[in-house]
């Protein structure tokens, strides 16, 4: 489990981000994460993901604090953050995805294979000769997902995943969730979809002026 518990960020050291936030993202589950623009969604998913360390309260990953206990770079190897606006890195798409692979130890031929493999399941195995910094919003988002999918991180937090695409590719990506998360994957997702948030998220966490709510459903989440 992923568990924030009462953080506090703030960027410029003037004005709270958020304020005793929290959110917890258990492996097999999928959590909205709703709220209105500027409501500190990115940020708390950003915390979740330990890209951000808040100044106050704790991360806690499967147990253990990354930041206080040296397990930082293990941590990151668990938790993947996929950015609303992702950076494509120079090269082809098939580069692109497997690069983390590489990182992780695996020969060009493994990198390669599972890079293949995670380009099928979003889709787009017929860009993967593309160069990446070509690609259109959708076409690299959709890049971006299958870099962290390949991996196999125990733990996806996703910011607008749906933002740039068009209906048909939103209600596939839609079920490649829910896929994962029948394989064990802890996701979260930040996005403005509620149509289909409502559809495959299990639990919701509402985020207003940097303060978090846990919600059953959508329609409580806005209506309480």
């Amino acid at each position: 489990m992923i568990r924030v518990e009462n953080a506090w960020y703030s960027y410029d050291g003037r004005r709270w981000a958020l304020r005793g936030a929290g959110i917890r993202v258990e492996r097999g589950e999928i959590v909205a994460v709703v709220g209105p623009n500027g409501a500190g969604k990115t940020t708390l998913l950003k915390l979740a993901g330990l890209l951000l360390r808040p100044q106050r309260g704790t991360v806690l990953v499967e147990g253990r604090d990354p930041w206080r206990d040296g397990s930082l770079v293990h941590a990151r190897r668990v938790v993947v953050y996929v950015h609303e606006k992702p950076i494509m890195l120079r090269g082809t798409v098939l580069d692109n995805i497997a690069y983390g692979l590489r990182l992780r130890g695996l020969s060009p031929e493994e990198a390669e294979r599972e890079a293949r493999r995670a380009a099928e399941l979003l889709g787009i195995a017929g860009l993967l000769h593309r160069r990446a910094r070509g690609l259109s919003a959708g076409q690299a988002q959709l890049v971006a997902l299958a870099r962290a999918v390949a991996v196999k991180p125990h733990y996806l937090l996703l910011d607008e995943p749906f933002a740039h695409l068009d209906p048909p590719r939103r209600g596939k990506l839609a079920k490649l969730l829910e896929e994962l998360a029948g394989e064990e994957t802890g996701i979260a997702i930040a996005s403005h979809d509620t149509y289909l948030l409502s559809k495959i998220a299990s639990r919701v966490v509402y985020v207003e002026e940097g303060v978090t709510r846990e919600a059953a459903s959508l329609d409580e989440a806005y209506n309480s």
